[in-house]
């Protein structure tokens, strides 16, 4: 099954029935065809009809949408959401289409249309097409309208040029958003982004300003030279946290040097070596 396919297919057990029926002709006038006036009409009317609820997937459903389509995870999707979603997927040819209609309704969207929109970039038809919208997402200074974009979300990973990216992590870390929901976080870690998070890192130490320890996570691979003389910081000026970030992140250092600083500080790397310990479960110590 296609991904629209399966939240389609969500959508006829989560709604309820009046719901169920509503969508079902709004599908059928899209099928058949259906002006851009009538189509945007039938957005305006989405929260309305179909409520705000959560769609509230089970674990198997999760894994369903997982399946088909790769690093989706639409687990904070609303009710409403989903539909805008599907509907803008039912109702475009392909990606030209698609695109229009999208930017069409960004420019008119409250925040929380905004969210459901950015959410969705993953389902749609020729997904390159989307790159500048999903840049337009980053861009903004509203959090939940830049998580949609960051977050449980594989298209910024897949489509994202090296310095797009590099800029959403970093502003991830500018606006205290964490990093362990970013899907492809570890795969496009890259020499540039380690250096671009250690001056960012210098410049809050220079301010006495705190640094989140995932920030780390995006250096560890890189530490060499004048970046070991940062994890020698965390290590001995640290936090609990900084420390066992520190740890976890030299363990995917190949330079000597981090070998010799895991080995001086063995008492924290213990922690670090232990498989329940995860940037995952750092994450959720601060949230």
């Amino acid at each position: 099954m296609t991904p629209v396919e399966v939240l389609g297919g969500w959508l006829g057990v989560k709604l309820p029935e009046s719901a169920q029926a509503w969508l079902a002709n709004c599908i059928e006038r899209c099928i058949t065809g259906i002006a851009d006036r009538d189509f945007y009409l039938l957005m305006s009317a989405v929260s309305r009809h179909v409520g705000k609820g959560p769609l509230a997937l089970t674990d198997a459903e999760l894994a369903a949408g997982s399946a088909s389509r790769p690093g989706w995870d639409p687990r904070d999707w609303t009710l409403d959401q989903a539909v805008r979603v599907y509907l803008l997927c039912a109702s475009t040819l392909g990606g030209a289409q698609c695109g229009v209609r999208l930017d069409r309704l960004c420019s008119a969207a409250d925040i929380g249309e905004l969210v459901a929109y950015y959410r969705g970039l993953p389902l749609y038809p020729e997904q390159p097409r989307y790159a500048l919208r999903a840049a337009e997402g980053v861009r903004s200074n509203m959090r939940v309208v830049f998580e949609a974009v960051a977050h449980r979300n594989p298209y910024p990973s897949e489509q994202f040029a090296e310095a797009a990216w590099n800029q959403l992590v970093l502003k991830a870390l500018f606006v205290g958003s964490p990093l362990a929901p970013i899907v492809g976080l570890d795969r496009r870690r890259n020499p540039t982004l380690a250096r671009m998070l250690c001056d960012y890192a210098h410049e809050r130490w220079a301010a006495s300003r705190p640094v989140s320890p995932e920030l780390w996570r995006c250096v560890g691979p890189f530490a060499a030279g004048p970046v070991l003389e940062d994890f020698a910081r965390l290590f001995e000026r640290g936090t609990a946290d900084e420390q066992l970030a520190a740890a976890l992140a030299l363990r995917e250092a190949t330079d000597p040097g981090a070998a010799r600083l895991l080995e001086l500080h063995a008492n924290v790397t213990r922690d670090g070596r232990d498989s329940s310990l995860a940037w995952e479960r750092l994450t959720s110590t601060r949230t």
